[in-house]
């Protein structure tokens, strides 16, 4: 599995730690930046994520970092087969995948460890969308 990662200024040391950790558990990982703490435009980085992540549908899912995780998510959901979903903790982001379809992953880096968004992604990779009832739902979205 591909995982994209994108953040803006505010992301940049989280995504730089998830990015190591992340390729020595076996993912291929693409980084669109940006690549240092200078300030940037979160969304110049998210819309560059989703349409990544918009045309390879099902093949790639996307983490985006920025100091809340709100502006990356909101741009990240005005794309057409986006779904991004913030959390805080792995529960949320387990849920995000297995009853919304979530493709993307909006992490508050300001707000969590490094430990926690390990555990908060390991948890969005492992889960898997259930189907049924939130199928029904995903469609109407």
């Amino acid at each position: 599995m591909k995982i994209v990662l994108a953040n803006d200024h505010a992301g940049y040391p989280l995504k730089e730690t998830l990015k190591v950790w992340l390729r020595e558990n076996g993912y291929e990982v693409n980084d669109l930046g940006s690549y240092s703490e200078e300030s940037v435009d979160y969304p110049d980085f998210a819309h560059k994520l989703a349409a990544e992540v918009a045309g390879h549908e099902g093949h790639e899912l996307g983490l985006l970092m920025c100091g809340s995780g709100n502006g990356v998510c909101i741009t990240a959901n005005k794309h057409k087969s986006i779904r991004a979903a913030l959390a805080w903790n792995p529960e949320i982001a387990s849920l995000a995948r297995q009853h919304n379809n979530a493709n993307v992953l909006c992490l508050p880096a300001r707000f969590i460890t490094e430990p926690q968004a390990k555990e908060i992604v390991n948890a969005f990779l492992s889960a898997h969308f259930e189907g049924g009832r939130h199928e029904r739902r995903v469609e109407k979205i």
